[in-house]
């Protein structure tokens, strides 16, 4: 379960195009940083996404990917041009494929292949309509499938797409907006499925044009929504989406006609509880309304494994990415594009432990500071701000003496403060799990909590 949100324009401080998003999946469920450069391919060229094989286009673009190691596709990405682009899992009355293009997979694939938002939004359109998107989408966890919808920005711009199954509807941002695990666009929209509506009315989705409502059309009334016409709102079972959603949006609303990069990633940590529960609240009590996700048990099993922040600007674009799970627990870390990228990227991880890896380096932190959260978060936190902020400036140097494109000693210097901050990063994080791992525990997470993570840490040998 998941979170994207986006600001425009006169919505943020300097005009630009910031989107965020969390990565919210199976506590082993390793999430990647990986740079792609692009490529030039021959007439007959094919490309292997997670279930299928499609044609491949002549020339790919360079492409920054945040994803699942198991799979092709992506969670949230960028490319060369500035397109970015983050997704939900949401749910339809319309059926689910056993088999077609995840909507991770489009992503890849529109990132690798258009130079805008609009195109990105097209060309998955294209593919949906083409291959069908389907198969399974959680590692080692069988039948979680779903639709997709998505918040596709680029520097100038941003849509909403969201889909059941090949239809489709979209909504050009104004402003902000936040997407989570539910449908959202209802009878006002920019784009849509030609077919869309006379399928809601044969379907006996709605009786005429004037009574379509897209959301309140297509959620399911069981399962995982339910909904109440008369009073057009949703109750909802277990996925949360809807509050989750008007958390997001209340948050970005608060700096609207400021909003920076640092409220965004303030956005991604909040947990979504009242003021007074922010001193004693534990990682334990989390709930599925929360965007920053935590999970504590198999009716909560999902916990945010990755983060992005993307600041689009025209000429240079930085993507503030945290490359490992609990964004409250980690450190976001600048990433530039075009051109500039990584130095010497992260180390992969897999499904096991991987001392060195980016990702399981910090999972061992973080499942350490789920044991008692607000001591051993506390230990750190401080530090963890300064780290932020030291890098906060650095970027806003760069971008306050940039002129135009960037030239070769500007994304040097780029360079430079990508490898820094990864570098630092790691440092800081082991030091920062000698400084907790033999802490005595003050405030008890239960049994059954406590047997829930353990199962996770005896299966990728964590321990």
């Amino acid at each position: 379960m998941c979170d994207t949100v986006v600001a425009v324009g006169k919505s943020t401080k300097d005009g630009s195009v910031i989107l965020g998003k969390n990565s919210n999946r199976t506590p082993n469920e390793v999430h990647n940083i990986e740079y792609v450069k692009g490529k030039k391919y021959g007439a007959n060229a094919k490309v292997k996404c997670t279930y299928i094989t499609i044609p491949q286009v002549k020339e790919t673009y360079d492409v920054l990917l945040l994803k699942p190691f198991w799979m092709f596709g992506c969670e949230m990405g960028s490319n060369e041009y500035g397109v970015t682009i983050g997704n939900e899992a949401v749910w339809s009355k319309e059926p689910i494929r056993d088999t077609g293009l995840l909507g991770m997979d489009m992503m890849r694939l529109v990132l690798e292949r258009t130079k805008t938002a609009k195109e990105a939004l097209e060309t998955i359109t294209n593919l949906l309509e083409k291959y069908g998107q389907g198969g399974e989408c959680t590692y080692g966890v069988k039948g979680r499938n779903y639709h997709n919808s998505f918040i596709i920005a680029d520097t100038k711009e941003a849509w909403i797409l969201e889909t059941a199954d090949k239809f489709w509807i979209a909504e050009k941002v104004k402003g902000i907006r936040t997407i989570s695990n539910t449908l959202s666009i209802g009878s006002e929209y920019d784009l849509i499925h030609p077919e869309l509506i006379d399928h809601a009315i044969n379907k006996g989705y709605c009786k005429s044009k004037d009574d379509f409502h897209f959301a309140d059309n297509f959620i399911p009334k069981f399962r995982i929504y339910h909904v109440v016409k008369e009073s057009k709102t949703r109750t909802q079972y277990f996925a949360k989406g809807f509050d989750r959603q008007q958390c997001t949006t209340a948050l970005l609303l608060r700096n609207k006609g400021k909003i920076t990069p640092e409220d965004v990633m303030e956005v991604l940590r909040n947990h979504n509880i009242k003021p007074e529960e922010e001193a004693t609240w534990s990682a334990s009590k989390a709930s599925a309304k929360s965007p920053c996700h935590h999970a504590t048990s198999f009716t909560l099993p999902d916990q945010s494994t990755g983060s992005i922040v993307s600041h689009l600007k025209k000429n240079i674009q930085v993507h503030w990415v945290t490359g490992t799970s609990g964004p409250c627990t980690s450190t976001f870390k600048p990433v530039f594009l075009p051109k500039a990228g990584f130095s010497k990227e992260p180390i992969l991880g897999d499904e096991k432990y991987n001392e060195k890896s980016l990702w399981w380096q910090h999972e061992k932190l973080h499942r350490l500071v789920l044991l008692d959260y607000q001591k051993r978060l506390g230990t750190y936190k401080e530090d963890r701000d300064k780290f932020e902020k030291k890098y906060v400036k650095k970027v806003n140097t760069i971008l306050k003496n940039l002129s135009g494109k960037p030239k070769k000693a500007d994304l040097t210097k780029m360079k430079k403060v990508t490898t820094d901050s990864f570098k630092e990063s790691q440092k800081l994080t082991g030091e920062w799990i000698d400084n907790i791992k033999d802490l005595p525990i003050e405030t008890s997470t239960g049994i059954l909590y406590r047997r829930f993570w353990n199962k996770y840490s005896k299966a990728d040998g964590i321990e």
